[in-house]
């Protein structure tokens, strides 16, 4: 058993706020009480007065077994929060595994405060067959924390046939993506929509039209215009959304626009979600922190797809995290290799790591700039996204699932010593506030800080 004292608890769940102690039995939350209750009423068998169970010897011979099989956990300044929940990570395995795997990249979100994770489907092979999608998650059970993955929508990626998506559902899918790739067919993205919401399955849609593209991960602007290529136009993203909103207006399907980027991708969401309670979004934090200038300071490092854009748009990004109008943040996470990220600009793969930092940025960003309270943070990066995804997580009630993050807000770290096996991240070398001291997961301390 672990008993947790003199933290500050917050749950988007439920709504609850304050000091609380908790105790956590196996892998399920035991009780939550006020600060300064006795642990040995919470202990005691109910309906049992302290006094009454005072007077019985074999009673109190349990308890005291009880108290010295208990770790106690003093989270005095520390915030109790459910474990974070990113929906939208790379685990590179299989196919991959010099980028990431599967083990290390638990270890990145346990590091980072996150106790489930769903994985995109763009391996090699690509996850569009049972078996794939089996060994994915059987690797997963293998880890500390809850492992989840989406299967692609159409076969290989290739936008040409939809996969078993009934087939692959049952055995086990979170939910269906070929993020990497848009799904350019407008026939195939509506049958897939169909046949997910028969299943209850999310749909999530990377959207950037490649035809428009010159060169992929850098705005078509003022850091385009830096490296003397063409870039990538924001119309690539805008056109793909209002497209695919258009699409998911008369569906009935659980549709996400992943990773936004622009200004006027986040107005389109904002009024497809007054027509429809279907529609979704997801921001990274790479998004609402930097613009397209941290790609000409640090080159390949902030390099990413959909690219880093103006700060109108980031400005957007953080107002539709404000007003609801995007429901989660993601960390896109995508690992690569030093090798790999040292190649010219148009030729290093996008993308950058984000679970060890996605917190803290979330902090300083969001919260200490006072564009949200640290309950809608969490609430964005734990209970919304879990929600969407039909997840038993996300939330701190009793009897629910012993999934926490202890973390200092004010305090801060250094940006170094990835437990990632990649560094690539344009913040290396800064100092964030956000402390995270434990994560716990199915009852389990599965990361706790040196």
């Amino acid at each position: 058993m672990i008993y947790i004292t003199n933290g500050y608890l917050t749950d988007p769940g439920s709504g609850r706020e304050g000091y609380y102690d908790i105790l956590i039995r196996e892998n399920r939350i035991a009780a939550i009480v006020r600060r300064g209750t006795s642990l040995l009423d919470i202990l005691q068998p109910k309906g049992m007065s302290a006094e009454t169970e005072q007077r019985e010897e074999p009673e109190r011979s349990g308890q005291a077994e009880q108290l010295e099989q208990i770790e106690r956990i003093d989270a005095t300044g520390l915030v109790i929060a459910p474990g974070l929940v990113d929906v939208h990570v790379h685990f590179r395995d299989p196919g991959f595994t010099h980028k990431e795997d599967i083990h290390t990249g638990a270890k990145a979100a346990a590091k980072g405060g996150f106790t489930s994770v769903v994985l995109m489907a763009n391996t090699k092979p690509a996850v569009d067959t049972v078996e794939t999608l089996s060994y994915v998650l059987e690797k997963g059970k293998e880890t500390d924390i809850h492992i989840y993955s989406c299967a692609n929508v159409t076969k290989g990626m290739k936008g040409a046939e939809l996969v078993d998506m009934e087939g692959l559902s049952a055995a086990g899918a979170a939910g269906f993506t070929d993020d990497g790739i848009p799904l350019m067919d407008e026939e195939k993205l509506r049958e897939a929509l169909r046949r997910a919401a028969k299943l209850g399955k999310p749909v999530s849609l990377h959207e950037e039209n490649p035809a428009l593209i010159a060169n992929n991960g850098v705005n078509a602007g003022k850091a385009a215009a830096h490296y003397g290529i063409g870039g990538s136009p924001r119309e690539a993203e805008i056109s793909m959304v209002e497209r695919d909103l258009q699409i998911a207006l008369t569906e009935e399907a659980a549709l996400s626009i992943q990773h936004i980027s622009t200004k006027e991708a986040v107005e389109l969401v904002r009024q497809a979600k007054k027509r429809s309670s279907h529609i979704y979004a997801e921001a990274a934090p790479h998004h609402f922190t930097l613009t397209e200038e941290a790609v000409i300071e640090h080159g390949t490092l902030a390099k990413m797809n959909p690219p880093l854009r103006e700060e109108a748009d980031r400005l957007a990004i953080i107002e539709g995290l404000k007003d609801g109008t995007i429901d989660m943040i993601a960390t896109d996470h995508a690992p690569h290799s030093t090798e790999e990220k040292a190649k010219p600009i148009t030729e290093a793969p996008s993308g950058i790591i984000g679970l060890e930092t996605s917190l803290s940025l979330g902090i300083r960003e969001l919260v200490d700039r006072g564009y949200l309270t640290m309950m809608e943070l969490i609430e964005k990066m734990s209970y919304a996204p879990a929600k969407l995804y039909h997840l038993d997580a996300g939330y701190v009630e009793e009897n629910g699932p012993a999934d926490l993050v202890l973390f200092h807000p004010k305090q801060v770290w250094k940006v170094e010593n990835f437990a990632s096996k990649a560094c690539n991240s344009p913040f290396v070398g800064e100092v964030l506030p956000g402390v995270i001291t434990y994560t716990i997961c199915d009852g389990r301390v599965v990361y706790r800080k040196e």
